[in-house]
C-alpha cells in the first residue's frame, strides 16, 4: 500500500496503536465540554499532546512488552 519495508513495522505500529488509544482516552476525558465545539477543540489539543507524549513511550516500549508476552505464555498443544 505505502510501501513502507517491513522492518519498520515496528514503528509502524507504534504510531497506530498509540495514535488509536490516545484519541479514544482523549474522547472520553473531553466528553463533559457543554458545547460540540469546544468539545472538539479540547479533543483534539488534547490529542496532539498526547500522542506526542505516547508515540515515543509506545515505540521504546514495544519490544520490551513483546519479549513480555513471549515469556509469560506458551504455545497451544498442537500448532
Amino acid at each position: 500500500m505505502f510501501g513502507i519495508p517491513r522492518r519498520y513495522s515496528h514503528f509502524v505500529f507504534g504510531v497506530i496503536q498509540s495514535g488509536l488509544t490516545t484519541v479514544v482516552a482523549t474522547g472520553i476525558a473531553s466528553f463533559p465540554e457543554p458545547t460540540i465545539a469546544q468539545f472538539v477543540a479540547h479533543w483534539m489539543l488534547s490529542w496532539l499532546v498526547a500522542w506526542a507524549a505516547m508515540m515515543p513511550v509506545v515505540i521504546l516500549a514495544a519490544p520490551g512488552i513483546r519479549a513480555l508476552t513471549f515469556a509469560i505464555t506458551r504455545e497451544e498443544a498442537g500448532h
